[in-house]
């Protein structure tokens, strides 16, 4: 319970968006992955590190976050409605290293908030490469978090450890501590047209699949306490689907909303996502709501015309 307290009054000093600056200590470096869907100009304000990630479409590699950016997020769903199969794959090891190493050579230490490791198993090939250059660079302090989410709830995690570390001048060890607390109090809910896309993935078995397959009904997915992506429960019509998200929110959202920051992410249905944006300013009234489209490592997965809302909650369950 004391847990939840502290969480709250956090949240209520959070900074909004437009206002967040370089972070105050700059020993070391924040880094996350591309799955944390932030657009590039707020990794650029916050002083964030990226790490792009590849994904395949008609035998051509592409990389998000990659140095020229990215595939144009209509094109990409659209390509997905035609039927383009699209393939992601993680990053080796020797990928994390080469990421890793400027930081470390630049006399920087090194905070990294991963992508979630029950949706991926690039946590695991972060954590090898952290080992191995915690032997070279023994001097160095390297640590990771992994954040058991992904897409904005990633990005929300990331985010507000970016906010709390500016307003308090945390020290790593400090910053870390506190995300590996928050992150269970980062909740996020989905909705999707349909499974199949997840089903090929892995990310979902044939029986949720099934479900999603059935005339009408709209599967609503929750990110759980292990970081793994779980069908819920379903509704009739992608209107009920939405109102199953809002509706969530009513019952999880903490209590003093007025400061809290929601985020929203959409794959490709930018006016859905702009109704929902409407309605939770209308019921929540929070400080900020933040809308940002799902980029292709993860909408791979989830298909077109899926939604995420974020928030932080007294917990994921």
């Amino acid at each position: 319970m004391m847990m939840y307290a502290s969480c709250m009054i956090f949240i209520w000093k959070c900074i909004p968006l437009k206002e967040a600056v370089l972070p105050m200590d700059s020993s070391y470096q924040i880094i996350t992955d591309a799955t944390c869907d932030l657009p590039v100009d707020l990794v650029k304000k916050l002083g964030l590190a990226v790490i792009p990630m590849p994904f395949m479409m008609d035998g051509k590699e592409y990389y998000q976050y990659s140095d020229n950016h990215d595939f144009p997020s209509h094109d990409f769903y659209d390509a997905l409605r035609a039927g383009k199969w699209v393939t992601t794959s993680q990053i080796t090891a020797a990928d994390y290293v080469d990421a890793f190493r400027p930081y470390l050579e630049a006399g920087k230490d090194i905070l990294y908030i991963a992508f979630s490791s029950g949706l991926s198993g690039t946590w695991q090939r972060a954590y090898e490469a952290m080992e191995a250059l915690r032997k070279e660079y023994p001097q160095r302090c390297i640590e990771g978090v992994d954040s058991l989410t992904a897409t904005l709830g990633e990005g929300l995690l990331v985010y507000l450890a970016c906010c709390k570390q500016q307003q308090e001048n945390l020290s790593l060890h400090e910053l870390k501590a506190w995300t590996e607390v928050y992150r269970f109090c980062v909740s996020g809910w989905f909705m999707v047209d349909d499974l199949n896309h997840l089903k090929r993935g892995g990310r979902v078995n044939a029986a949720a699949a099934l479900v999603g397959s059935m005339l009408g009904i709209k599967p609503i997915l929750q990110i759980n306490q292990e970081g793994k992506l779980i069908v819920r429960e379903k509704a009739r019509g992608r209107r009920n689907a939405i109102l199953n998200l809002l509706n969530k929110m009513e019952t999880r959202f903490t209590k003093d909303t007025s400061l809290q920051t929601v985020f929203i992410v959409h794959a490709d249905c930018a006016a859905d996502a702009k109704a929902v944006e409407k309605e939770v300013h209308a019921r929540f009234k929070p400080s900020h709501i933040f809308v940002n489209s799902l980029g292709p490592v993860i909408g791979a997965h989830t298909g077109p015309d899926a939604m995420a809302i974020f928030y932080m909650a007294k917990d994921r369950e």
